[in-house]
């Protein structure tokens, strides 16, 4: 009789590394820089990847092994590179697989520092890139070059929670021999998975729902062997490492992730909708209300609708201002994914640097608040909401 395959909450706590001689049932901390080899054999065969094993924390370590090898158990892939930041992950794909003369197609709602590693940074090493609107979905093909090596799309995408149609997209990018490489940050792996659409590789800013508890910072990738083979090198020489640290803390949270994202998102609902009727509020944005326009794509490829709620507060940005300056109990911070209520004005904070035609190209309008929902009781989240709406 075949092994039943573990689901997803049993993956993420059951896939452990292998006990060490003191029979330790939560996996220790590997403070290490370096290893040691048995015999000088066994240093060369591990410098030429003949076998495995860890060299040199910045290249490998136990702690930073176990949380990738759940990344990809979780996600579904064959392989993955833990790194220093969220960052650091959409970095290191762009600067491993790309060269000069190579084009990016990208979803034209990208998170603010993405946006300017786009335009400010890649154009310095003649990579370049086009914008394509999710609305537009017939404008996307005509927009691939014979240059275009890899599309970069964040679904949902941060903070106007826009939804793309990966099946469709996965189709176009294999029919033009392009990389599809999704940011599944705001999702996690627990409520999509885009490689069952497609996907090639997968990013996480793990910093935010995967750790969930706003400590480290981190990041991953996840692919297939023969892409995150390139990746690898790159992040090997160039030096973005995940502490072993880090990584202990962010393994150790996926232990959690599906009861969180699941007391997340049946939160963030009950408030989106209460949201919608109260009378200070323009517009409420949600994956999971009937209202938002991409409302059917997004329970299809989600199990459920996110742990963060953006909305238009009546009277523009003054009022979004005066909003933010209200709460008491909310955390008002740049952060996201935290056991902690977390309200963000993106205009003047992570999406700053972006001017105000493109803002409102991604529909950040000025007076757009974006809330991160936490763990408190959804009463308290919308009493402090309330009071500062009418403050």
């Amino acid at each position: 009789m075949s092994k039943k395959p573990w689901e997803f909450e049993t993956k993420a706590i059951r896939n452990q590394s292998k006990r060490t001689e003191s029979r330790e049932h939560s996996v220790p901390l590997y403070l290490t820089s370096s290893f040691v080899f048995e015999d000088a054999e066994q240093a060369r065969a591990l410098f030429a990847d003949e076998i495995p094993g860890n060299i040199y924390t910045r290249f490998s370590n136990p702690n930073n092994t176990e949380f990738v090898e759940k990344i990809c158990a979780l996600e579904g892939t064959e392989d993955g590179i833990a790194t220093a930041s969220g960052m650091s992950a959409v970095f290191t794909t762009f600067a491993a697989l790309l060269k000069t003369g190579d084009h990016i197609l990208v979803s034209r709602s990208v998170f603010g520092s993405t946006h300017q590693i786009l335009t400010m940074i890649l154009p310095k090493w003649g990579i370049t890139h086009t914008y394509v609107d999710i609305a537009s979905p017939e404008t996307w093909e005509a927009a691939i070059l014979p240059s275009t090596k890899l599309c970069f799309v964040e679904t949902p995408s941060n903070p106007a929670l826009d939804i793309i149609d990966l099946e469709w997209l996965g189709k176009l990018c294999k029919k033009h021999n392009i990389l599809l490489a999704v940011d599944n940050c705001f999702a996690t792996p627990y409520l999509q998975q885009p490689v069952k659409f497609g996907a090639d590789l997968i990013i996480h800013s793990a910093t935010k729902f995967i750790d969930g508890q706003g400590r480290a910072i981190g990041g991953v990738v996840a692919g297939p062997k023969s892409i995150i083979k390139d990746i690898r090198f790159f992040a090997r020489h160039s030096g973005p490492s995940l502490s072993p640290f880090n990584a202990w803390l962010l393994s150790k949270s996926l232990e959690t992730l599906a009861v969180r994202m699941d007391r997340h998102c049946k939160s963030a609902l009950e408030i989106a909708e209460w949201l919608e009727t109260h009378p200070k509020v323009e517009k409420v944005i949600y994956p999971f209300l009937p209202s938002h326009p991409q409302f059917e794509l997004a329970k299809k490829q989600m199990k459920l609708g996110g742990g963060v709620v953006s909305f238009i507060v009546k009277g523009g940005i003054e009022k979004g201002r005066d909003f933010l300056n209200a709460l008491e109990m909310l955390s008002h911070s740049a952060n996201l994914g935290d056991t902690r209520t977390i309200a963000t004005h993106p205009a003047s904070t992570t999406h700053s640097k972006l001017t105000d035609a493109e803002r409102a190209a991604v529909g950040i309008l000025p007076g757009l608040v974006r809330i991160s929902v936490g763990l408190e009781h959804p009463e308290d989240i919308k009493a402090d909401i309330s009071q500062a709406l009418n403050a």
